[in-house]
């Protein structure tokens, strides 16, 4: 099979902090491979679209807010490449990261995306590896009464210095083989805001393929945890949750 692109990405944009952005579409246009980076933009105006005006980057403006997944999925048709990167608006990593993950891609053909280590700014660890959600750990971390269950569930008890294969890996930074989110058809666009990273991952499993996590190299999120300070935020999450449990089950 031919391609046109080594490596695609997408970020969904949403009013997004442009000193901030600017960072995480530096970082993949200095990627030493041929690329081109979709910037699908669910803001109410085009008012970022001449910031970024760039060879290797298409700025899409769907005209309204459709959503984290869909955004994503809205560039599934365009892409022709080996490897697709779905990018939060807010991540900085360096260049020579990508060939590196690339390389574990390639070593193991039933990983469907991998994602490295993740830091805050202050280079403090960030778990974004879970077991599969459940209800009671959805609850569970609202409240926080069992810190012991919430450890066990961010693999906490276990080598996490080591690569290994998560249930379930947040999506701020998920490098995929493009043939695999494009048989997935992408995300489950019933899901707004919030939980479509893990249910794409339960999706994978039902391929019969894993996801990886790679420590050995690491970017920095500058991770806000809006839906736990906005009550619209956190209203599309409770209602996310519930689609998810609905789909997948409560354990």
């Amino acid at each position: 099979m031919s391609f046109k692109y080594e490596i695609t990405a997408t970020i969904v944009l949403h009013h997004e902090n442009l000193v901030i952005l600017q960072k995480t579409v530096d970082s993949f246009l200095k990627i030493p491979l041929n690329k081109k980076l979709f910037l699908v933009d669910n803001s109410a105006t085009r008012s970022l679209q001449n910031f970024f005006i760039h060879k290797e980057i298409e700025y899409i403006f769907p005209g309204k807010n459709i959503g984290f997944g869909k955004g994503h999925n809205f560039v599934l048709e365009k892409l022709n490449s080996k490897y697709h990167l779905l990018l939060n608006p807010d991540i900085e990593f360096t260049a020579t990261i990508i060939p590196i993950l690339i390389n574990q891609l390639e070593k193991d053909k039933d990983v469907a995306f991998v994602t490295p280590k993740v830091v805050y700014p202050n280079h403090e660890k960030q778990y974004v590896c879970r077991k599969h959600p459940t209800f009671f750990d959805m609850i569970n971390r609202r409240v926080k009464i069992f810190p012991k269950a919430i450890f066990k569930n961010e693999y906490r008890n276990q080598d996490t210095t080591k690569s290994f294969y998560p249930d379930f890996i947040h999506g701020c930074f998920m490098l995929f083989k493009t043939t695999v989110f494009k048989e997935l058809k992408g995300f489950d666009e019933r899901y707004f805001l919030y939980m479509e990273d893990a249910d794409i991952c339960r999706e994978i499993d039902e391929l019969g393929n894993k996801k990886l996590y790679f420590p050995e190299v690491e970017i920095v999120h500058h991770h806000q945890k809006e839906s736990s300070k906005n009550l619209k935020l956190f209203w599309l999450h409770t209602s996310s949750a519930i689609k998810y449990f609905l789909k997948w089950g409560v354990s």
